[in-house]
């Protein structure tokens, strides 16, 4: 059983920053691409930010020069800083990975984290 557990959501003033964390399960052994999504109330669920296992990012015009993407291949775990936080920043905000082999040769082509809450008050 594939996993991708996040933290790091909370509630935080506009102006202010979080950091979001993904972990994949253990028998995991490579991740292709890591990303992060969310989805706002009444609103379809979007790309923020997608890193590759080279390194290689891509961000939202949204959040361009304001959330930073990281990854520890080692940890197979995905990082979200996100700075300067607005209140449309709110939403919940989802773990998303592509590629992944795992420790028992087996392949997924995509997983998903249960999301983690993030509001921006103004």
């Amino acid at each position: 059983q594939v996993q991708l557990v996040e933290s790091g959501g909370g509630l935080v003033q506009a102006g202010g920053s979080l950091r979001l964390s993904c972990a994949a399960s253990e028998n995991i052994y490579s991740i292709n691409t890591m990303a992060w999504y969310r989805q706002a109330p009444g609103k379809q669920r979007e790309l923020v930010a997608r890193i590759f296992r080279g390194g290689a990012t891509t961000y939202a015009d949204s959040v361009k020069g304001r959330f930073t993407i990281s990854r520890d291949n080692a940890k197979n775990t995905v990082y979200l800083q996100m700075d300067t936080l607005k209140p449309e920043d709110t939403a919940v905000y989802y773990c998303n990975a592509q590629d992944l082999v795992a420790i028992s040769t087996s392949r997924y082509l995509e997983v998903w984290g249960q999301g983690t809450l993030v509001t921006v008050s103004s």
